[in-house]
């Protein structure tokens, strides 16, 4: 079977990881629907174009993804759309904060912590699946045995 559709690993305590990572991405999706300022207006400042319809594509693909992973249902697929998404949030709001007067180094590395944790955890669902307790264990028949 195909890596990003494979088995989940056996470990029950992967759902915290899935919650953390679902819930962030779920409801920063659902803000930039709701929020100009979390959405359209920071698109439009950070310079994308047709940053309505930017937003809303990314928007979408956190409500839908961030859904997904906390749901434990195709959770190594849908953790590569929102890998993609949190790549380019670093590229385009965090990596520019180097040149930036007064900010530098210190200030980018305090500012992408979020989004370097958001990183990590999307590479270890990718790589470890959606744990004992998903849909994607019930899928594959799997039964939580390890209280990890």
């Amino acid at each position: 079977m195909h890596k990003l559709l494979g088995e989940p690993s056996n470990i029950v305590s992967v759902v915290f990881i899935r919650l953390a990572v679902g819930l962030i991405f779920f409801t920063q999706g659902i803000l930039k629907y709701i929020d100009p300022h979390m959405g359209v207006l920071r698109f439009t400042r950070i310079g994308f174009p047709y940053p309505n319809f930017t937003a809303h594509f990314a928007g979408a693909f956190e409500i839908g993804c961030g859904f997904l992973v906390l749901a434990g249902l195709l959770t190594r697929l849908a953790s590569v759309p929102l890998l993609i998404v949190i790549l380019t949030a670093i590229a385009t709001t965090k990596i520019p904060e180097l040149w930036r007067p007064n900010q530098g180094f210190w200030f980018m590395v305090s500012d992408a912590r979020t989004d370097f944790a958001m990183t990590m955890s999307l590479l270890f669902l990718i790589g470890v699946g959606a744990g004992a307790w998903s849909r994607d264990a019930w899928l594959w028949g799997e039964k939580p045995h390890e209280a990890s």
